[in-house]
């Protein structure tokens, strides 16, 4: 049945078995095909189970799977903002700047699906695993990690589309969840919330250098989701940005993590899953690859040695030019880049900015060896910090330890440290901040939701973002603050319903 495509990691009895793969940056690269594995006779020993727990994060690499040229689920996310440009022949990448992707747009259905697809597969691990006879913190480790994944996957699916069926059991063919209704969003945070709270009791390490769900992760990740629970569309308020608050400040007290002192380190080979990166997903030369920096190349320069350079994300001028005069961030080869020199010498004047935050050298220049394996970043520090900061500000106002936080960030970023702001000119610089360290790391779009506002690049200030064009032309309204429900869903099930304006 064609329903079955979000729940296909349910059916692990002729599904995808992932296996771990020993390697010197340790990750989860490898998947395998047992077509004759199934549930009844592959759960039955320890290492079943931790080869059933390592099968759920080569899912996570489908936020930087290609879709076409210069198509990328990442790129999806960020082009809705309109802080940054693409190529001049992708309709799918110029539907979303511009707001006019339809119901049947393939990012819509591609999200949904692999999101329930790590949903599947996480339920499965999580009624399975209890009944095998082994140690049982170590059982309980498997199950935080598969309880910590669920939880990251729907918290993506009901920010992006709402209410969704809240599935938490293994599906087959004859399971009357094979064709649910929508459950309320609340629903599914509530569950978020249980989930990562059992992930938090699960005895889970502190930090994991190999890049597996580590404690620092599950309290991060819950940090994020008070956060995002506080504001809209719940609007649960003061009660959750204390919560934020707190446990961010778990994780910033504990010393588990540190800023780089170099933005290089940010998407170079040397510092996987160390400093300031809390989660990431893992990617290896020879083994797991993508084309980030394929993706961010401006069109057609001949920098590299791909045989297409994508041009699919650009950031417009506006946007580098809303940072601060003096910010590090915005000198040439820190976060940006305006021109590259090859190996003889040549130097490649672009006319435009490009994103250098994700630029793999080693893959790239006339000699680059193509194998683009910097590890794509789900969770780090500075965004912990910034949580910390915007949500103890809303409790009570700019603290001491909440200007800490941010000037942190600044201070790397060669700017002057902030003080003396009123709760409501501290919540904007934090919310400039976010834009600024976090940028074109999927994190801007979930801002817009979650507070309502957009930022104002022009006038460098935040405003309503409904009925806000801007600065490519795109007015927001009220319909893209969430996604469409796919077609393809909800063309073979029926207990769908479609989001508004849709």
């Amino acid at each position: 049945m064609k329903y079955l495509s979000i729940h296909r990691g349910t059916l692990l009895a002729s599904a995808l078995v992932a296996v771990f793969l020993t390697t010197g940056c340790d990750g989860f690269l490898t998947e395998t095909n047992k077509s004759s594995i199934t549930q009844d006779n592959y759960y039955k020993t320890p290492e079943q189970a931790e080869s059933a727990i390592n099968g759920l994060y080569p899912t996570l690499r489908f936020f930087t799977s290609s879709a076409g040229y210069g198509e990328n689920q990442w790129v999806s996310l960020e082009l809705l903002v309109g802080h940054a440009m693409t190529n001049g022949q992708s309709d799918r990448n110029r539907q979303f700047i511009a707001h006019t992707a339809g119901s049947e747009h393939p990012a819509f259905r591609d999200f949904w699906n692999n999101l329930y697809y790590g949903i599947s597969n996480a339920n499965v691990a999580i009624a399975n695993i209890p009944k095998i006879d082994m140690d049982e913190a170590r059982k309980n480790r498997l199950l935080g990690q598969a309880y910590f994944l669920r939880a990251f996957y729907y918290y993506h699916l009901v920010r992006l589309y709402g209410d969704v069926p809240l599935i938490t059991e293994p599906v087959n063919a004859s399971s009357p969840e094979l064709y649910p209704d929508r459950d309320p969003a609340e629903a599914v945070y509530d569950l978020i919330v249980s989930d990562l709270k059992t992930a938090e009791q699960s005895g889970l390490p502190n930090t994991d250098a190999s890049g597996r769900v580590s404690l620092g992760a599950v309290k991060s990740l819950l940090a994020s989701v008070y956060l995002t629970m506080a504001g809209h569309p719940l609007n649960k308020g003061e009660e959750y940005y204390r919560l934020a608050a707190e446990k961010a400040e778990e994780v910033i007290d504990s010393g588990w993590y540190t800023l780089f002192d170099d933005y290089a380190y940010l998407h170079d080979r040397a510092h996987k899953n160390q400093g300031e990166f809390i989660f990431q997903v893992q990617y290896q030369a020879g083994i797991s690859t993508h084309a980030i920096t394929q993706l961010i190349t401006p069109e057609n320069e001949g920098i590299t040695p791909f045989g297409d350079e994508y041009g699919s994300l650009r950031p417009i001028n506006e946007f580098v030019a809303s940072y601060e005069n003096g910010d590090k961030r915005t000198e040439e080869q820190q976060f940006y880049f305006s021109k590259y020199e090859l190996e003889d010498g040549t130097v490649k004047e672009f006319g435009e900015w490009a994103l250098y935050k994700y630029w793999l050298d080693e893959a790239a220049g006339h000699n680059g060896d193509q194998q683009d394996d910097q590890n794509w970043t789900l969770l780090r520090l500075p965004e912990v910090m910034l949580i910390y900061a915007e949500a103890s500000n809303e409790v009570s106002g700019p603290t001491q330890k909440a200007y800490d936080q941010i000037n942190a960030i600044r201070e790397r970023a060669n700017l002057d440290p902030l003080s003396g702001l009123t709760k409501e000119q501290f919540r904007e610089a934090v919310w400039r901040e976010r834009y600024h360290e976090l940028a074109y790391e999927n994190k801007a779009y979930f801002d817009i939701q979650r507070t309502r506002k957009a930022y104002d690049l022009e006038n460098n200030r935040f405003v309503d973002v409904v009925g806000f064009t801007n600065a490519q032309g795109t007015t927001w309204t009220e319909k893209y603050l969430l996604w469409a429900i796919p077609d393809s869903e909800r063309q073979t099930n029926p207990n769908l319903t479609q989001n508004p304006q849709w």
